[in-house]
């Protein structure tokens, strides 16, 4: 491939980008526009259930209900952690490794590797405007 071709692959592929970009923009804002209305009208139905005390409604054009919700989470690491070892309760936890902090463990400690730890790394391309 000459140097043309990948000067010109290079101009078109930062044309497209800007394109996709417009059209991310135009589609984020009316979308944005779309959720505020959807919410108005939830926040309409919900309070449709709790003045009428119930759970669910049918109507002609459909049906909703009423969910309850319930998120944790901990103001204290330090003793949440101290809990579940405590305990011996990590199921607590979701399972998943941090990125950053493994990438920069296995550096620092080549000969420590965790058993079952698997990794795949892949090539990618950046494209920056001139």
């Amino acid at each position: 491939m000459s140097d043309c071709d990948v000067d010109t692959l290079t101009r078109v592929f930062i044309r497209i980008r800007d394109e996709r970009e417009k059209l991310k923009r135009a589609f984020t804002e009316k979308d944005a526009g779309l959720i505020d209305q959807q919410d108005k009208i939830k926040d309409a139905l919900l309070e449709h259930c709790n003045a009428n005390n119930v759970t669910s409604v049918k109507t002609e054009s459909g049906s909703f209900y009423r969910t309850t919700k319930t998120k944790f989470w901990t103001s204290d690491w330090e003793k949440f952690h101290e809990f579940i070892l405590e305990h011996g309760c990590p199921e607590l936890l979701e399972k998943r490794v941090h990125q950053g902090n493994i990438k920069e463990w296995l550096t620092e400690n080549e000969e420590l590797v965790p058993q079952g730890l698997n990794a795949s790394t892949e090539y990618s391309v950046s494209v920056r405007r001139k």
